[in-house]
């Protein structure tokens, strides 16, 4: 292990503790923890929603995925791209000014149930469980991520990484809540960012330019040049259906939340995109360069995620090592951090304040979030346990359950004033449901190798819109909510 990649790592870690705890000052009630208090500005709503966003995912799971197969896998980048900017372009502006107006809801529970009016609570509770099933999966792939970053780079037993990384995540977490890790995303977004560019520009000088490597992984094996190469109209289908993931990411619209004005989301749609255009290009030529750069020694059969690990030790000196190590950890600490913050505000505001303590003080629900935070972490913990999933597949699937179960709710609620709670409901039980089940379809059926997203939203929207025509126009007081919500736009 080099000394100085281990210092610079350190210093990193350090950094973000410090950050905790100037935020652990200024939380001092429940939306400061859970969202901050509404302040953040554009710049860092951005960037903390696209580091959160990405995960280990970005620097671990595509480039393994470009490197394995080729410029056939650029079909997800690019519906990840397009549906993030339709998701600032349509959702963003109406969940800040609906979520204000609804009752100043600060989770998506909250909102669903403010904006429907249920007194039920029933909307409340199955939005928390479908939140906390499917960010335990989630949360378990970013721990997954982090202890292959600590064995391979570090030498540590896969056990030992997996809860190195998992302490440092829950420290911080633990104690600024949303504001630190909204500030700690912002400066790994930006870390993330420069690791991306830096780490192909180098591998393509090494190879000797950009043509060059062209015609050695060319040489290799064509197939690799070809975006066509090996799909089907059901892969490229289900490549491009990632991009429909981020109408319900919980994490990802929290930010939507939590920006203080509806004037500064212009400003964060552009840094946003942009960071996340320029990201997915590093990522996915990280993987291609790798075809021609490992081809003499090819990363073993289960390796292949850790191409940008491997690159970051070969190309560069120590501290640049460590550097580029610690954007690793950057991307999987800001995607655990939200994930875990969005879970501990579903059990305290979801359940804990409006089921069991409805006058519970500030100072002790800020406290049951942290308690858990730590819970939650535990069970990721124990998930993460087994490593033989790839980062990619754990991510997939919790993707696909927040997309389905809540991406058709959150657009009809936000652009159909004829939408109901119950239509609500059937729309969340049908595409979580979905997501579940359509793992179990035999594998001879035609659409079985289909993302489950792509069943999942389907169906979710047509359940919503059966059901909320089926029954009675929403009350006078929703409509007349939808209409305020309409003239503040």
């Amino acid at each position: 292990m080099e000394t100085a990649t281990l210092v610079t790592f350190i210093v990193y870690l350090v950094g973000m503790l410090a950050i905790g705890l100037v935020a652990y000052k200024m939380t001092s009630n429940l939306s400061d923890y859970v969202l901050g208090g509404r302040r953040l500005g554009g710049s860092v709503a951005a960037l903390s929603a696209g580091a959160s966003d990405m995960s280990s995912w970005l620097l671990l799971g595509l480039p393994g995925a470009m490197y394995v197969a080729g410029m056939t896998e650029i079909w997800i980048a690019v519906g990840l791209a397009v549906g993030a900017y339709l998701n600032w372009q349509f959702i963003a502006k109406r969940l800040r000014v609906y979520t204000e107006i609804a009752g100043d809801s600060i989770t998506l529970p909250d909102f669903f149930e403010n904006r429907f009016r249920d007194e039920s609570k029933i909307l409340r509770v199955v939005s928390a469980l479908v939140i906390l099933v499917f960010f335990a999966f989630y949360t378990s792939s970013g721990l997954v991520g982090g202890a292959l970053l600590f064995s391979s780079s570090f030498g540590f037993d896969y056990t030992t990484a997996l809860w190195i990384g998992a302490i440092v995540i829950i420290s911080y977490t633990f104690l600024g809540g949303f504001l630190a890790v909204s500030w700690t995303d912002f400066a790994q977004g930006i870390l993330m960012f420069l690791a991306l560019i830096i780490v192909p520009i180098v591998a393509i000088n090494q190879m000797g330019g950009w043509g060059e490597t062209v015609n050695q992984i060319g040489e290799i094996d064509p197939s690799y040049l070809d975006v066509f190469a090996g799909t089907t109209v059901i892969g490229i289908i289900s490549l491009l259906a990632w991009g429909l993931g981020y109408f319900g990411q919980p994490h990802i619209v929290a930010r939507f939340m939590a920006i203080k004005s509806k004037d500064e989301i212009p400003k964060a749609r552009l840094v946003g995109i942009t960071w996340m255009v320029f990201a997915l290009f590093g990522a996915i030529f990280t993987g291609f360069i790798g075809i021609a750069y490992f081809a003499d020694a090819p990363l073993a059969d289960g390796a292949q995620e850790t191409v940008f690990i491997e690159f970051t030790q070969v190309l560069f000196n120590p501290w640049v090592s460590g550097f580029l190590l610690a954007a690793i950890l950057a991307a999987i600490m800001s995607t655990i951090d939200s994930q875990l913050l969005v879970s501990s505000s579903a059990l305290t505001e979801d359940f804990y304040k409006a089921i069991f303590r409805k006058q519970a003080s500030q100072q002790e629900l800020v406290w049951v979030g942290r308690l858990g935070v730590l819970l939650i972490a535990l069970f990721a913990i124990f998930l993460a346990y087994n490593p033989e999933a790839t980062v990619l597949e754990l991510v997939g699937y919790a993707w696909a359950g927040f997309g389905a179960a809540f991406g058709p709710v959150i657009i009809l609620a936000l652009f159909w004033k004829r939408m109901t709670g119950n239509g609500a409901l059937a729309g969340m039980i049908v595409g979580g449901a979905t997501v579940i089940l359509w793992g179990f379809l035999p594998e001879g059926f035609a659409l079985a190798e289909l993302y489950e997203i792509v069943p999942g939203f389907i169906l979710a929207w047509i359940a919503i819109m059966v059901v909320s025509l089926a029954g009675s126009e929403p009350s006078d007081e929703v409509q007349k909510q939808f209409e305020e919500v309409q003239n503040n736009l």
